[in-house]
């Protein structure tokens, strides 16, 4: 069975095939499947998005099955904010820098109490002849009050982890795959196929 990935992201794939490994024969990015496209993500949950990726993504891969995803950052101050909008938080065109400042201005009188946050993701599965399957995770949190770290992208360098006692940007890439948002819906995806469904 051939699945395609709804992204050309590396590490996004590279953590897919690990965590689905066995459940299909081949894995595809959207690059090695020869699709270039861009679904508007105009859903107000990252179900939704994730759902709408899929299907635009299933109606011309030549394909099984179509994995997409949808995630962001959820800040309890702010209602749920930047959630859906978390990639262009400070407006089209603009960069994860921009992002992380317009975050941090907006929650620079918010006590550290109150900074508490959660990266969410939902992934779709779409297969032939058989209903959706959506699986979502999360990774709680709090926002720091500056940036640390380099590594990572997106809003790593002020989501800080219990976990390891440091922002996403300070950890490696296998701490944050560890317990992250993506990895554990992908688990939960996994336990769904294990199940039959």
């Amino acid at each position: 069975m051939k699945l395609v990935i709804a992204s050309d992201n590396k590490n996004k794939i590279r953590e897919i095939k690990q965590i689905l490994h066995g459940f299909f024969d081949e894995m595809l990015s959207m690059r090695e499947a020869g699709i270039d496209m861009d679904i508007v993500e105009d859903g107000s949950t990252f179900s939704e998005n994730a759902l709408k990726k899929a299907e635009g993504i299933f109606r011309i891969a030549n394909a099984d099955a179509v994995l997409a995803d949808d995630s962001g950052l959820v800040v309890d101050a702010l209602n749920g904010a930047p959630g859906v909008y978390s990639a262009r938080f400070a407006g089209e065109g603009h960069n994860d820098e921009a992002n992380n400042k317009k975050l941090l201005k907006l929650m620079e009188n918010v006590p550290q109490n109150l900074r508490t946050c959660r990266f969410e993701t939902a992934v779709a599965l779409l297969r032939k002849g058989k209903p959706p399957l959506i699986a979502t995770g999360t990774c709680e949190g709090r926002l720091l009050f500056e940036p640390k770290g380099n590594n990572g992208f997106g809003y790593d360098p002020i989501f800080y982890t219990e976990t390891y006692k440091m922002s996403f940007a300070q950890c490696t890439a296998e701490q944050k795959n560890a317990v992250s948002h993506r990895g554990n819906a992908l688990k939960a995806l996994r336990k769904m196929l294990e199940d039959g469904q």
